[in-house]
């Protein structure tokens, strides 16, 4: 699924907002519950440290301080959302929806709200569909927010999943606006990989005895990562007319250093321009981009004016790119 978007209704994020739990859990730290180090960890993925929600602790609580970030810089209330979408995976159970949970913590009474599961690439699945409410004139205003606990879904016995994975949460509002935001959407699914990066025992489908952590098939998902990003990013620019060349943020999603540098280097970004934060929060899933573009318009990099593309893969398998200029 590709498409510029269309001209009838300028829309873009007018807010944005963070928060990430407490708690930080550093390389030495894991490697008192399994065969690692900190040099290990570093030279593999580039991670030092992410956070971690305490137990008393669900995504809701973790994601309603970034909501209300993001709301006060719009300049609105919880009552002036109509509709509220939730990207995750790790929701605070499966219903009610954390997003009708937040609804009603933030006072949108009158809002549709539902969560959305796309792996890491939820963040961009959900901004693509607020996109498509607002211009359908199905929503006046949507609360987009991103976010995983995915310390609840860890085997901490297993190296290969335990060191990449931290939690977080960001929420963006989107609105129409005067100015053009949002340029175009690329978005995409390969259900046949699904098994290199699934929850076996955690739906519908009947597993013995199953242990409900995340499985990776490391190797699989790092060959797929590195295609993806690149051709997601390709696809969004050449279908919107942008050059790379014009481009003056890329934030792509921060699962690991090495793919991060792969995309980066096939799609011919300088560094300068290359959002990455990996370092201090690990792969936070649905959170990982709205955390990286608080920390662009944090450094100066990302601001008014600013042509920025997104791009994300994830479990499913899934990929998706958004290209916007920052309006905020």
């Amino acid at each position: 699924m590709i498409g510029a978007t269309s001209g009838a209704l300028n829309v873009s994020i007018t807010g944005l907002g963070v928060h990430v739990p407490e708690r930080v859990v550093t390389n030495d730290e894991l490697s008192q519950h399994v065969d690692t180090s900190d040099e290990w960890i570093l030279e593999r993925t580039g991670i030092r440290e992410r956070h971690m929600a305490s137990k008393d602790e669900a995504l809701s609580d973790v994601a309603l301080p970034a909501a209300h970030a993001a709301l006060q810089q719009a300049g609105v209330e919880g009552k002036d959302i109509d509709l509220l979408l939730v990207a995750t995976v790790t929701p605070d159970m499966m219903f009610p929806s954390t997003a009708a949970i937040l609804a009603d913590r933030l006072g949108s009474s009158q809002a549709a709200a539902y969560d959305l599961l796309a792996g890491c690439t939820g963040f961009v699945y959900a901004l693509a569909q607020a996109y498509g409410m607002v211009v359908a004139g199905l929503s006046k205003r949507t609360l987009v927010v991103g976010g995983d606990l995915l310390s609840r879904i860890l085997d901490w016995e297993d190296r290969s999943t335990l060191v990449l994975f931290g939690d977080g949460a960001g929420a963006v509002v989107v609105e129409p606006t005067p100015e053009k935001g949002f340029l175009g959407f690329e978005l995409g699914a390969d259900g046949g990989g699904g098994e290199h990066l699934w929850l076996p025992g955690s739906g519908s489908r009947l597993f013995d005895d199953p242990d409900r952590y995340v499985k990776m098939n490391g190797r699989e998902v790092f060959k797929f990562a590195t295609r993806v990003l690149v051709q997601s990013a390709e696809d969004v620019l050449g279908q919107s007319g942008v050059a790379k060349e014009d481009v003056d943020v890329y934030v792509p999603h921060q699962a690991n250093v090495r793919i991060i540098d792969h995309a980066t280097k096939k799609l011919g970004f300088p560094s300068e321009k290359v959002v990455v934060n990996v370092q201090r929060y690990g792969n936070t899933s649905s959170g990982s981009i709205p955390l990286a573009l608080a920390d662009a318009v944090a450094d100066g990099r990302l601001q008014a004016g600013s042509t920025v593309l997104m791009t994300a893969m994830g479990a499913g398998l899934t990929w998706g790119s958004a290209l916007m200029r920052w309006t905020i």
